[in-house]
């Protein structure tokens, strides 16, 4: 289904982010009351009685300065306008009416797209008709006194602004893979994003941090559809004050959550770091398959033997996920951009693969026949009855035995070993659940109890 998009524009600081948060239905958009908080576009999906669309966020905009990001983010605003079928240009009633509105009203009349106009923060009904009264020079048409915090006026806004959308497109629904891209600040995570995309879909900066929220992009390959979320860059959490860069990286491991496959992304130059190696155990924690991408691969001086120990070493330190697959990368130059979706498409299919009973069997019965379990000083030896895969994502198998217990650390690591060699599982964590006969038993009786009561 192609939805139809609107796009939220505005100076900063007037509270789009909370309109888009109000219009969305939720509290995804990062609301902070610092200008300059919203860099990139970030789509999300609204509806309104029985219109869907796509509500675009867009960073504050200023046409007098061209410092920092600023021209970046007047960049990604006048693409959001480009594919918008309207536009809610917002202001700000408590500050009532600035140049920097005027400006942009009188931009946005040159533009093509029809333009809806909020005066946001009028919380207060009588009051806001006075407040919004002056914004009626911006020539803009009526100017809609609304709150994004109580959500007052926001109906009379919207019963307008669908008025200008599109019947959508209904086109077949096709499963999508979630994609989290993943990483340090600066390792090149946006410019990955870019490359896969082909589009300057988010700002690029050497400046640490210019990425704060998450951005969900929706790319489609080969009859398949993929959500990328780009992610803030992940610091050492006594680096991180409470603010912008806070809420951006709670945003990052939330899009590991909500993830099929999280693109691990590593600097060729700093080489796996100890912040590498927490991300990785994080997203073995969260059960998430997983790829590492080498990006800057271009920048490292080799010979004919430096991908094999590179790759060897990263094995080595990011034992977390030692399962995941690796590729070298180059956003910069596009070197092989093209074949992180096809590592993304093998995770994503062992993540949500499932294997019968049967063949979990024969996988254990070798490598008992190969290595009997270990047997306690007092000569009680663990016994390994049947196993059975439980769930996916990630494969889960349960394993049935006499006593846990006597199944030391070394022998679950070898059993684990066997059902990856045997069965693959590349590119995601294989969870064992080692169930002991008491446990069953226990089990058991409370099921009895309960039939009986």
């Amino acid at each position: 289904m192609k939805l139809p998009i609107v796009a939220i524009i505005g100076r900063p600081n007037v509270g789009k982010s909370t309109i888009v948060n109000r219009l969305a239905g939720d509290n995804s958009a990062i609301v902070h009351d610092e200008p300059g908080i919203t860099r990139d576009r970030t789509y999300r999906e609204a509806f309104w009685q029985a219109h869907d669309y796509l509500v675009v966020d867009t960073g504050g905009l200023v046409f007098d300065d061209d410092t920092e990001f600023l021209p970046l983010i007047r960049e990604q605003a006048l693409t959001a306008l480009a594919e918008a079928s309207a536009a809610v240009l917002v202001v700000d009633g408590q500050a009532g009416l600035t140049t920097g509105d005027e400006t942009l009203a009188s931009w946005l009349r040159t533009q093509t797209v029809p333009v809806l106009l909020a005066v946001n923060k009028c919380e207060s009904e009588t009051q806001g008709l006075i407040q919004a009264s002056e914004f009626w020079t911006l020539g803009l048409g009526e100017p809609y006194p609304v709150s994004g915090i109580h959500g007052n006026g926001m109906g009379e806004l919207l019963e307008e602004l669908v008025t200008y959308l599109p019947a959508v497109e209904e086109m077949p629904e096709t499963p999508e893979i979630k994609v989290a891209i993943i990483g340090r600040p600066n390792v090149g995570k946006s410019s990955l994003l870019n490359a896969l995309t082909g589009e300057n879909r988010a700002i690029v900066s050497p400046i640490s941090g210019t990425t704060r929220d998450a951005i969900d992009t929706v790319v489609e390959r080969d009859d398949k559809t993929y959500r990328l979320i780009d992610t803030a860059g992940i610091r050492k959490k006594k680096n991180v004050d409470y603010g912008p860069e806070f809420f951006g990286i709670n945003r990052a491991f939330k899009a590991i959550r909500r993830s099929d496959v999280v693109l691990l992304v590593i600097d060729a130059i700093d080489g796996a770091t100890e912040q590498d190696q927490k991300l990785a155990g994080r997203i073995a924690e969260e059960g998430r398959a997983c790829a590492i991408v080498v990006n800057k691969w271009d920048a490292v001086e080799k010979d004919s033997y430096t991908i094999y120990d590179y790759a060897r070493e990263l094995k080595e330190k990011l034992y977390f996920i030692d399962w995941a697959e690796t590729i070298f990368v180059s956003a910069l130059t596009g070197q092989r951009i093209e074949k992180i979706l096809e590592l993304v498409d093998g995770a994503a299919f062992q993540h949500q693969r499932r294997v019968t009973t049967a063949v979990i069997n024969e996988v254990l019965q070798e490598a008992l026949n190969w290595h009997t379990p270990p047997t306690t000083r007092q000569g009680r030896q663990g016994k390994i009855y049947y196993g059975t895969q439980v769930s996916t994502s990630p494969p889960t198998i349960a394993l049935f035995v006499n006593d846990p217990v006597r199944f030391n650390e070394n022998y679950r690591r070898y059993i684990e070993r066997q059902f990856r060699e045997q069965l693959g599982f590349t590119g995601t964590p294989l969870r064992l659940l080692w169930r002991g006969k008491k446990v069953r038993e226990v089990e058991s009786s409370h099921s009895n109890r309960a039939t009986r009561v």
